[in-house]
């Protein structure tokens, strides 16, 4: 499947993954929800900067996605379904465990799988095939290494009294969440969709939430500058926070970054900030350069050094 780039040796010498995944194994899924996954991560910078292959990664096999995330310095990736690095459930367990081992040999670390599973339809079937499906995605992430999946809240029907979608979605997440954690699994819930991405919306959902292991990933909506704001929304949640927060460019003029920034800092966040960028530069690498300095920047100046 293709080799790694030459400076790759070089890159394992600033930073030793392996000594990086023996402080990173999931031994804390019941621990208190704000510090939940702190001891995930090593001494040092609390935050991390990593890749969503949404839009970025979407044509890169699993050779090139590694190499261009070694050569950048993004060194956690969650991996988008459909996409052309092709980890997908159709993997045999050979197949599997190649992925595994393409990660293991690198210093980048496969965070999990970015699924587009979905539980508030008002038809039962529907509902059942989509648990079904994220258990059999919570399997393959077990297999290849990862700590865990990306599912969504996608839409409060109106059709559907909005406390019983509510609800019903809330029981979806506590199912796949007791099957994550039998498999040392975290389930992250994208904060998504229509209706579903406004933080009161969200906190109902989450109130209902009793599995432990399923934790909010932030996602830099509109919304969450909605009336009273975006500190009083990010509290709102916040106690649900587990270790992925998705964010577009942080140049972008339609989001308070550095606020966001300084949120996260203030709380002692231990987590991944994952690059979920929707814009098309000529040269990706070149700009997934350029955003993590742009990250460095922001941390510097939220922790004042």
């Amino acid at each position: 499947m293709g080799e790694y780039p030459a400076n790759r040796l070089e890159t394992m010498k600033e930073f030793s993954r392996r000594d990086f995944l023996r402080h990173t194994a999931i031994t804390g899924l019941g621990l208190s929800a704000a510090g939940a996954l702190s001891g995930f991560y090593p001494a040092g910078p609390r935050m991390r900067f990593g890749l969503v292959t949404y839009q970025w990664g979407r044509d890169w096999d699993l050779p090139t996605l590694i190499a261009n995330c070694t050569e950048t310095g993004l060194w956690g990736v969650e991996l988008r379904t459909q996409h052309a690095h092709k980890v997908e459930v159709n993997l045999s367990a050979i197949e599997r465990a190649e992925v595994k081992k393409r990660f293991a040999d690198s210093p980048v670390t496969c965070i999990g799988y970015g699924s587009n599973f979905e539980y508030h339809s008002p038809d039962p079937a529907e509902v059942r095939k989509n648990i079904e499906g994220t258990k059999a995605y919570i399997q393959l992430c077990k297999d290849i290494g990862a700590s865990g999946i990306k599912i969504k809240p996608n839409d409060l029907p109106a059709s559907v009294p909005k406390e019983k979608t509510i609800a019903q979605i809330a029981a979806s997440f506590n199912e796949v969440g007791r099957f994550a954690k039998n498999l040392g699994q975290l389930v992250r819930v994208e904060v998504h969709g229509r209706h579903t991405q406004e933080l009161p919306n969200m906190k109902a959902i989450f109130d209902q939430v009793t599995e432990r292991n399923v934790k909010i990933c932030w996602n830099c909506n509109p919304e969450d500058l909605l009336s009273p704001g975006l500190e009083a929304n990010f509290n709102s949640v916040k106690k649900w926070f587990g270790d992925t927060v998705h964010v577009r460019e942080l140049d972008s003029a339609d989001y308070p970054y550095q606020q966001l920034m300084d949120l996260f800092t203030g709380m002692k966040y231990n987590g991944w900030i994952l690059l979920e960028a929707r814009t098309e530069p000529k040269d990706r690498v070149a700009a997934m350069k350029e955003q993590l300095g742009m990250f460095k920047q922001m941390i510097a100046k939220a922790t004042g050094k």
